[in-house]
């Protein structure tokens, strides 16, 4: 216990040594993005640390995530609903039949050429029809204000309420995915959940009329009780407290908004430490380890391990939701571009390995530390490299190093990997 209260106090030291020397405005932005990683790391680790389900799909489960924001609390777009928002409904509903009918056909018809061609014909005659109801009513949306529209919009609710929604977008996704996936092995499982990431990611940015696709939402609501820096910068109350403090209004409103989105971040990570805590402990969290350790073992013992795996993948991925949905609600945009492996997939990964699979503490402080990493080495970096190439002659080496000193955060991380691989092969707090 005494080793686990000294590497949290040690990260958090980190934060408070950012804070004195950088910005304090700087420091909760990374603590706050650290935080949210900490969550999407212990939906990881439910999935890999409880029943070693390789899961690469993370970017995707954190994108869908980021669209219940906007599909919940963005404002309306009444002309896109008027032009083609019943055609998509239509469409969709179309969709979802065709897939349900060849579903009903592949159960009950007895297998051979006569299942084989139902299914394809169905599939076929429904895929058409869809597009035809589909396309000309997404076309019409786009077609409304393109600049500033061209979507339906959203419910134009509090942004607080899409969070859950957010989770319940990736939980429909992971229960979708993992009926197809679940039953593979696990390197076929991460390459199936990779690539149904990226197809997520890819609808995001080419379907304009679902949240603008690249052209990105910006959120005009916040969760309360969040408001806006310039709202803050125009409140007497507010103006004295700042000054009272020594800072300026600018920056005072800046961290007064970081500080309250901090505290609601805080309560999510709590209450989902101790939901996991619970689990991990109850004689449910023991089954899952042993289908964990042991497959056959567990089925011999009369226990379902694919339910059982569906079930920790869901719970895992409605996490990872919940975390992205608050994300974009904190950076008050959704950019589909943004949505990339390495950030939302290979990083958390690299939390969940350092901090401890299999522990949900662990999951908290490679969260804590890899996100300070990750963020503090973008603005340290090409101080670092300045003062090693300080005595070098200007040349064609010396601004190759200075050019790529962006690139020292993925040095760092593999390094940092490297040495907790080699010392600590089970993390900094290992699985007990």
């Amino acid at each position: 216990m005494s080793k686990n209260l000294s590497l949290f106090a040690g990260v958090a030291v980190l934060f408070v040594l950012t804070g004195l020397f950088l910005s304090w405005n700087q420091s909760l932005y990374i603590l706050n993005f650290a935080l949210l990683s900490a969550i999407m790391a212990l939906g990881v680790n439910m999935q890999w640390g409880y029943a070693g389900l390789f899961n690469t799909g993370v970017m995707g489960f954190a994108a869908l995530g980021g669209l219940g924001v906007v599909l919940v609390s963005s404002k309306p777009v009444p002309e896109g609903w008027a032009a083609g928002g019943p055609g998509v409904m239509a469409g969709l509903a179309l969709g979802a039949a065709t897939i349900a009918a060849a579903i009903f056909l592949y159960r009950r018809m007895a297998k051979g050429h006569a299942r084989t061609l139902a299914l394809l014909a169905v599939l076929i005659v429904g895929f058409f029809a869809y597009r035809a109801v589909f396309d000309p009513a997404s076309e019409a949306i786009e077609a409304f204000n393109p600049s500033s529209a061209g979507n339906m919009g959203g419910l134009g609710l509090p942004v607080l309420l899409s969070w859950p929604v957010g989770g319940l977008l990736a939980a429909i996704a992971a229960w979708a995915i993992g009926k197809t996936a679940l039953g593979l092995r696990s390197d076929y499982l991460a390459i199936a959940t990779l690539g149904i990431a990226e197809i997520v990611i890819a609808v995001m940015k080419n379907e304009d009329w679902l949240a603008r696709g690249v052209k990105m939402v910006n959120l005009t609501e916040r969760a309360w009780p969040v408001p806006f820096e310039v709202d803050l910068q125009k409140n007497a109350s507010f103006l004295e407290l700042a000054a009272n403090w020594g800072f300026d209004p600018v920056t005072g409103s800046s961290i007064a908004v970081k500080l309250i989105y901090m505290v609601l971040i805080l309560a999510v990570l709590a209450l989902v430490i101790f939901l996991s805590e619970r689990a991990l402990n109850s004689p449910w969290g023991r089954m899952m380890r042993a289908i964990r350790d042991n497959e056959v073992a567990a089925m011999a013992m009369g226990k379902h391990v694919t339910r059982r795996h569906l079930q920790i993948f869901i719970l895992g991925s409605a996490v990872i939701g919940v975390a992205g949905a608050m994300m974009t609600s904190m950076d008050g945009i959704l950019n589909p571009g943004t949505y990339n492996p390495l950030r939302f997939t290979f990083l958390i990964w690299v939390m969940v390995i350092v901090g401890g699979s299999g522990n949900n503490w662990g999951a908290v402080l490679g969260g804590l530390l890899i996100g300070w990493l990750w963020l503090i080495v973008e603005t340290l970096g090409p101080v670092v490299m300045g003062g090693l190439t300080a005595g070098m002659a200007d040349g064609a080496l010396k601004a190759h190093l200075i050019d790529s000193a962006q690139h020292m955060r993925l040095l760092t991380l593999g390094v940092i990997l490297l040495l907790v691989l080699r010392f600590s092969p089970r993390g900094l707090i290992p699985e007990k």
